[in-house]
Order: C-alpha cells, then structure tokens, then sequence
C-alpha cells in the first residue's frame, strides 16, 4: 500500500498542472531548489559564525526598540 505507482504519479502531475498552471510550475520548482539551496547552506555553516549572526540580529532588534 505504501508504494505509489505511475499512474498515481500521473494524477498528482495533473492536479498540480491544474492548481497552478504550466507557467508557474518551474517558477515554483525554481523557489523549492533555491530554498534548499539555502537551507543546505545555512546547515554548513560553521557555528561560530552562527553565534555571530544572532549577536548582530539581537543587537539590531535592541537598537530598533530603544
């Protein structure tokens, strides 16, 4: 019951080509690779340079407030 097989595929594709239109399909996969992208980015990240990142966020978000 768990495997999904062609045809099922097919009827997925066609909702979606329904939902969103031909012309948005590669705009949207384009949006999904970049996303990804970034997040496999931001995974790499050495943590250091994370810690950093949040100090100048919280700085500004203090800044912002006073």
């Amino acid at each position: 019951m768990g495997n999904i097989g062609i045809s099922q595929w097919l009827i997925i594709l066609v909702i979606i080509v329904l939902l969103f239109g031909a012309k948005k399909i590669p705009e949207l996969a384009k949006g999904v690779g970049k996303g990804i992208k970034s997040f496999k980015a931001e995974m790499e990240e050495p943590v250091e340079k994370v810690e950093k990142k949040e100090e100048t966020v919280k700085n500004s978000e203090e800044t912002k407030t006073v």
